[in-house]
């Protein structure tokens, strides 16, 4: 293992001071490997072996690896939590790679932030601690691939390799068409992260269940004020966007079944809450 996990072999076990010498290829390619494992057990139906292969992921110290780089990487890298903690040196990173593990973990309170809206108004952001980021990014790296295969078709926001621009595309391909769209309805579900049923959330998405309800009862401190969450995903968190698409997964599916019945073909494009569909034509 450590030959492979390093650059240099003669950096010999995972101390602090390697981090720099770490082969990314490498641990991506050992969790890209399971990944398609379970994605391949999802397509088959085998619901025991994807939580099996799910397990083993979340315990790989591969994917600990993973997850703690995105969270030192990412644009969020210098705002902590209530905590304080940040993680900004090699040290800092490899320990915490360690010392991830789900063992008696409880998720500490978000702290509540406000983002301005374009339209003047603002956004509620929760801001979890590093910890809880790269335990969140840790078992997205096992749920991903159990959303991305049953992902509906025309669904763009916030999936690997997939942005705007591909949404914007396919509005154009359905638009450029001599027979292309004679309507264009606009949807957005108001306050659709603050309000999906937890619920739901413990029952249709296939992760730990006892991880997943410490990050959606974790709670918010709010001016130093503890409020409770009884409802909704965190805007914030890195596994709420992935969370948010399973939620509406399935809605082109049923739009389309319905259009189906009345006649009727139907162009459906989806970026996380926001929807365009489109009426073509009538048969």
């Amino acid at each position: 293992m450590v030959k492979r996990l390093f650059n240099n072999p003669q950096t010999g076990t995972a101390t602090a001071e390697n981090w720099h010498a770490i082969n990314w290829q490498y641990v991506n390619y050992k969790v890209v490997r399971l990944q398609f494992a379970i994605a391949k057990a999802v397509r088959e139906g085998k619901w025991r072996k994807v939580r099996c292969l799910q397990g083993k992921l979340v315990h790989s110290f591969y994917a600990k690896l993973l997850a703690v780089r995105r969270v030192t990487e990412n644009r969020g890298k210098r705002t902590p939590g209530v905590d304080g903690e940040l993680w900004s040196s090699p040290a800092a990173k490899l320990n915490a790679a360690k010392r991830l593990t789900d063992r008696n973990y409880l998720a500490k309170p978000l702290r509540r932030v406000w983002i301005p809206k374009r339209n003047g108004k603002l956004r509620p952001l929760g801001i979890p601690t590093m910890y809880d980021r790269a335990m969140q990014a840790l078992y997205l790296l096992a749920l991903q691939p159990v959303s991305e295969t049953n992902a509906d078709y025309n669904s763009y926001g916030f999936r690997p390799k997939r942005a705007a621009r591909d949404a914007i595309e396919q509005a154009f391909c359905c638009l450029a068409k001599k027979a292309g769209s004679q309507w264009i309805l606009e949807a957005d579900i108001k306050g659709f992260f603050d309000n999906i049923n937890h619920n739901w959330i413990l029952r249709n998405i296939p992760i730990d269940k006892k991880i997943l309800r410490q990050w959606l009862k974790s709670g918010v401190i709010n001016e130093n004020v503890f409020e409770k969450t009884e409802a909704g995903t965190p805007q914030g968190g890195i596994i709420s966007p992935t969370i948010a698409n399973m939620v509406l997964d399935g809605l082109e599916e049923v739009i389309q079944r319905i259009a189906k019945s009345r006649n009727t073909s139907l162009n459906f494009i989806r970026y996380a809450d926001d929807c365009v569909p489109g009426n073509v034509c009538t048969r």
